[in-house]
């Protein structure tokens, strides 16, 4: 069975798919984006640039101009400095069959769910902070990270980032004496 390519449009700084049954399939399938009321999906930055990665999207800007993923990248490390460094831990997570969601509201880069559980079955199972191995991490930020796992009743996962992309994972958690 092939993947149908989905239709996607950057407008405004976001990432919406075509009204398509391929678009609502993808995302209930493998929770790519999120569904909007009137049918479309929403894609993070990260996640269009992944499916543009795996010829998933073809993405047009507003004047129905094709973007490539390199093209695409460029824009979006202008918007987000750190884009890369959490691009390279959002593919890493996807590509090891984890479903990875924004996690802005608990104060986070990403949620993490187990492998099998979808967004909306269950709880996610960590929050994930993107590191690059050159940031300083102080006590004082390493507790604010664990202090925001633990309000949400999560597992933290921090993950660095090398000059190569490849990612490292430390898990923390809780433990009382």
């Amino acid at each position: 069975m092939s993947e149908t390519v989905i239709k996607a449009f950057l407008s405004q700084g976001r990432i919406l798919s075509e009204n398509s049954d391929a678009a609502r399939s993808l995302y209930n399938q493998s929770r790519f984006g999120s569904l909007l009321p009137n049918g479309l999906v929403q894609f993070s930055l990260a996640e269009a640039l992944y499916l543009l990665e795996k010829n998933r999207i073809l993405l047009f800007d507003g004047k129905n101009r094709l973007i490539d993923a390199d093209k695409f990248l460029k824009r979006a490390k202008k918007s987000d400095k750190n884009f890369w460094v959490r691009f390279c831990v959002f593919r890493d997570v996807r590509d090891r069959g984890y479903i990875v969601k924004t996690a802005l509201k608990f104060g986070a880069d990403f949620r993490v769910y187990d492998r099998g559980v979808k967004p909306g079955e269950d709880h996610a199972k960590w929050v994930l902070f993107p590191v690059h191995e050159s940031e300083v991490l102080t006590w004082y930020d390493f507790a604010a990270k664990t202090r925001v796992a633990h309000s949400t009743k999560k597992k933290l996962l921090i993950a660095v980032v090398d000059d190569e992309g490849d990612v490292s994972y430390w898990e923390t958690r809780w433990l009382r004496p």
